[in-house]
């Protein structure tokens, strides 16, 4: 029998002489997949075997192996068919290179990680002060609290923790507090959305995505705080799906805060809001009168330990600023602040008199008006469901409140129209638009839309 005839009725495929040209198949993968994609990925694929239907690929790493065969394999093998046609599956191999090599690699990688993790620390320390023990609970916060205490008794349990709450209530003081509780017996990834952010484009910047990969991936306790900012970047949270993933599959446990409710994110994709959802959710709300009197208190007395002086507020004051302060803490400390001070330069004991008159211009601001805080009051006030008043019905009972808070979001914020509208469960602007005609021209003539705007105005600047 023939030569030829045997290789060709063999059950293995027949090998050939390597007829593809390599370099011209690597040009072809710069033009299909752009210069970033194929810096960062495609330009490390070595050609290890031709075979008359099937190629074998040399890979770095396995973790280079897994990212390349999930995003792009399918349109790698359409580019190599364009110069072979009888291929028809691509294999991969893991290249061992010779230790010399395998070492300097090594040592490469290592300074890299380094370079990562001290340009983490150096921003995202956890601070000692910001633990359990100083974080002061009420009933605004008490489930969060809770429930943060439980996630470091039982890893993974509730997995993801997600924390909303507004600016100024003490998430990132929780988020810390967590990671201060497990850092001794595990590995504690506490970093922004920001800064997370920041290290992407840096890693994507220097062809080094791998060691960003394997440096996030590896935590067993990855806290991320402000999630919300990265609203909008689609590249970026493409790269937070995948290590969100990754960790959830090795069993890390997740904590993550922001200043909404996970299904409430602005330009983040579906599938993130639903995994963030999946969880726990748990809120922090504005302090109530009792809370917010209590942490004055505890403030002056961890300044008075520090700078060993005495402070003289009496309960007046106190109850005072803890009664005009209605966002949040931060606002609150800050207020506390001031009265401190102006108090060591009069060396004076303030009153409720003075207090008044040092306060008078911050407690005479406009309050601030959000979108959300109009969508609530709007809801409440015609006694419907917030989900019901967001949703795509048209019944007129559902329809004309958010005509309404549609009209307000306008007036009442600095709010763009297509950002109202993503906000009104991702509507158009032109619908923005049109319920902000159609509202002026009803409390033009309706005496009782009139009344009914009025009211909610007055119950939007009084809270």
């Amino acid at each position: 029998m023939d030569k030829n005839n045997i290789k060709k009725n063999n059950l293995y495929p027949s090998e050939e002489e390597n007829t593809l040209k390599w370099e011209e198949v690597q040009k072809g993968f710069k033009d299909t997949f752009g210069s970033e994609v194929y810096n960062s990925w495609l330009q490390k694929l070595t050609l290890v075997k031709e075979f008359n239907d099937y190629l074998i690929l040399g890979v770095p790493t396995r973790f280079f192996r897994d990212w390349i065969v999930s995003r792009y394999l399918d349109k790698i093998l359409e580019q190599v068919k364009s110069f072979k046609l009888s291929l028809n599956r691509i294999e991969f191999k893991i290249i061992e290179e010779n230790r010399q090599n395998q070492d300097l690699i090594k040592i490469d990688e290592l300074n890299k990680v380094t370079e990562i993790k001290d340009s983490i620390l150096n921003y995202n320390r956890l601070n000692p002060n910001l633990n359990f023990s100083s974080f002061i609970k009420g009933k605004s916060n008490d489930i969060a609290v809770s429930y943060a205490k439980k996630v470091c008794e039982h890893l993974s349990r509730y997995n993801p923790l997600y924390i909303s709450g507004g600016v100024g209530l003490g998430k990132t003081h929780l988020l810390n507090a967590i990671g201060l509780e497990l850092q001794n017996d595990n590995n504690v990834m506490f970093i922004s959305a920001e800064r997370f952010m920041y290290h992407f484009i840096k890693s994507i910047k220097k062809n080094d995505m791998v060691n960003f990969k394997d440096f996030f991936r590896k935590s067993s306790v990855f806290i991320i705080d402000d999630i919300q900012f990265i609203s909008g970047k689609e590249s970026l949270q493409e790269e937070f799906f995948h290590t969100f993933n990754s960790l959830m599959d090795k069993g890390s446990q997740i904590i993550i805060s922001s200043d909404r409710h996970p299904m409430k994110l602005d330009r983040v994709q579906e599938r993130i809001k639903s995994r963030l959802a999946g969880g726990l959710v748990v809120d922090i709300d504005v302090p109530d009168f009792e809370l917010k009197a209590e942490i004055i208190k505890k403030k002056i007395e961890e300044i008075q330990s520090q700078f060993k002086e005495n402070i003289n507020l009496n309960d007046e004051v106190i109850n005072y600023i803890a009664s005009e302060c209605k966002t949040n803490i931060r606002e609150l400390i800050g207020v506390l602040n001031r009265v401190i001070a102006f108090s060591r330069v009069h060396n004076k004991s303030l009153d409720i008199g003075d207090c008044k008159k040092i306060l008078r211009d911050v407690f005479s601001q406009i309050k601030v008006i959000t979108v959300d805080k109009i969508q609530n009051t709007v809801s409440n006030f015609f006694n419907i469901a917030l989900s019901e008043m967001l949703s795509q019905r048209r019944s007129r009972p559902l329809a004309r409140p958010r005509q309404i808070a549609m009209f307000l979001a306008k007036k009442m914020t600095t709010r763009s129209l297509p950002e109202i509208g993503r906000r009104f469960a991702n509507r158009d602007h032109t619908t923005v638009i049109h319920a902000v005609k159609t509202i002026t021209r009803l409390s033009e003539q309706d005496d009782e839309m009139k009344k009914n705007i009025s009211q909610i105005k007055s119950l939007l600047l009084e809270n």
